[in-house]
């Protein structure tokens, strides 16, 4: 079964699992208006495409202003992944302590 993470934090949400919430975007404009809508002031946008190595391809990057969100998005949103997709979304998480963790395990596993 393929899915994409922001599909496997709705199946999450339903059976109540803590998940952090976020919001898919399949164009640079509803990418910052998803950010205004979590609210902070980091935000993660990440890559939404059936494949690993989002980090260490550059599909998973940190924004610090609405601008970035803006620049990122776009620099994401029309990626060539590896010859094979174009990325066509991408998901906007509000950057948190527990995703922090989640990306020191990552880089510790790798």
């Amino acid at each position: 079964m393929n899915i994409h993470e922001y599909q496997a934090k709705e199946i999450f949400k339903r059976y109540n699992v803590p998940t952090p919430n976020g919001y898919v975007a399949f164009n640079v404009e509803e990418a910052v208006e998803n950010a205004k809508k979590l609210g902070g002031s980091i935000w993660v946008v990440k890559a939404q495409i059936h494949a690993g190595g989002r980090g260490l391809g550059g599909g998973v990057k940190l924004a610090r202003s609405l601008d970035e969100v803006k620049t990122l998005a776009n620099e994401i949103l029309g990626m060539t992944w590896f010859k094979k997709s174009t990325l066509k979304k991408v998901l906007i998480l509000l950057m948190s302590f527990i995703l922090v963790l989640s990306w020191i395990a990552l880089v510790k596993c790798q």
